[in-house]
C-alpha cells in the first residue's frame, strides 16, 4: 500500500463520482477514491473532474467498475457472459486510466462495486475474469476486495498487489461478508457504532456481526460508502480519529 498523505495508521477510503454532494470535501480527509467509471453510473466529465481534485489531494486513485447496470446502480445480482463482462470491465477501467494518464495522474488500484465486488469475492469464475482484465490492463495495479474472502488469494496467486478492505458503515455475518442492505441494521447509521468499529478494526479486535457472533477482520483499508447521507459527518470523525 502505498503511503497515505494523511499519515494515518491505516488506509481510508471512498466510493466517489457517483454523484454525491461531498466528493471534494471527502478528498481532503480520505487517503483513497474509488472512482466510478461508467458501468453504475459516472461518465468522462464526472471522471475528469473527480481525478483532478483525487490528484491535486494527493489521494491515491482507484477504478470502481461495475456490473453494466445503469438502472441498478449495479447492485443487482447480473446475468452476463464472461466475454461480455470481460469487454465491459476493460471499458471501463481502460476509460479511468484514460483520464488520469491525460492529467497526469497515476491509476492505483482496481476495487469492484456493488454486486459484482459481492459476487466475485467468493466466485472464482468472477475473480478470474477481474484478476485477467486487470493484468491486461496494467499488471501493477493493486486490487482492493473484501477481507479475508476467497479472493483475496486467488489474486494473490495470480501475482496482483491485494488491498484487504473493511467497512465502517456496514454491519457483516458471520462467514465475513457484508449484510445484504435489504436488512435492518445492514448499514450503521449511529455515528458512535462506525467509530467503534472503525477502532476495533484497526486494532484488529472483534467486532459483533448482525447475526449475533464475533469476527476479527484483518484489514488494510476501510471503507466510507460516499453515497451515505452521514458520509461527510463519519469521514471527519474518523480522519480525527485517525490522526490522534
Amino acid at each position: 500500500m502505498k503511503l497515505n498523505s494523511r499519515n494515518y495508521p491505516i488506509d481510508l477510503n471512498a466510493d466517489l463520482g457517483e454523484g454525491g454532494q461531498h466528493d471534494e470535501a471527502l478528498l481532503q480527509l480520505i487517503t483513497s477514491a474509488n472512482i466510478a467509471c461508467g458501468g453504475h453510473t459516472g461518465d468522462k466529465q464526472t471522471m475528469e473532474k473527480t481525478v483532478k481534485l483525487a490528484h491535486h489531494h494527493i489521494v491515491n486513485i482507484g477504478a470502481h467498475p461495475s456490473f453494466p447496470d445503469r438502472e441498478h446502480f449495479g447492485r443487482k445480482v447480473m446475468t452476463i457472459t464472461d466475454t461480455a463482462l470481460t469487454d465491459s470491465l476493460y471499458q471501463q477501467i481502460s476509460s479511468l486510466k484514460a483520464v488520469c494518464d491525460a492529467v497526469g495522474a497515476k491509476l492505483f488500484h482496481v476495487k469492484p462495486h456493488g454486486a459484482l465486488y459481492n459476487q466475485a469475492a467468493y466466485s472464482e469464475r468472477l475473480g478470474h475474469v477481474l484478476i485477467n482484465v486487470i493484468k491486461k490492463i496494467d499488471p501493477n495495479l493493486s486490487l482492493m476486495v473484501l477481507a479475508s474472502s476467497p479472493l483475496v488469494g486467488l489474486a494473490k496467486h495470480h501475482g496482483l498487489t491485494v488491498i484487504e478492505e473493511a467497512f465502517a458503515d456496514r454491519a457483516y455475518l458471520t462467514d465475513g461478508s457484508l449484510a445484504s442492505r435489504g436488512q435492518a441494521g445492514a448499514v450503521i447509521e449511529d455515528a458512535e457504532q462506525v467509530l467503534k468499529q472503525v477502532e476495533k478494526l484497526i486494532k484488529q479486535q472483534a467486532i459483533t456481526t448482525l447475526d449475533g457472533n464475533d469476527i476479527v477482520i484483518s484489514a488494510n483499508s476501510i471503507c466510507l460508502h460516499g453515497d451515505n447521507e452521514h458520509a461527510l459527518n463519519y469521514a471527519k470523525l474518523i480522519s480525527d480519529k485517525l490522526a490522534i
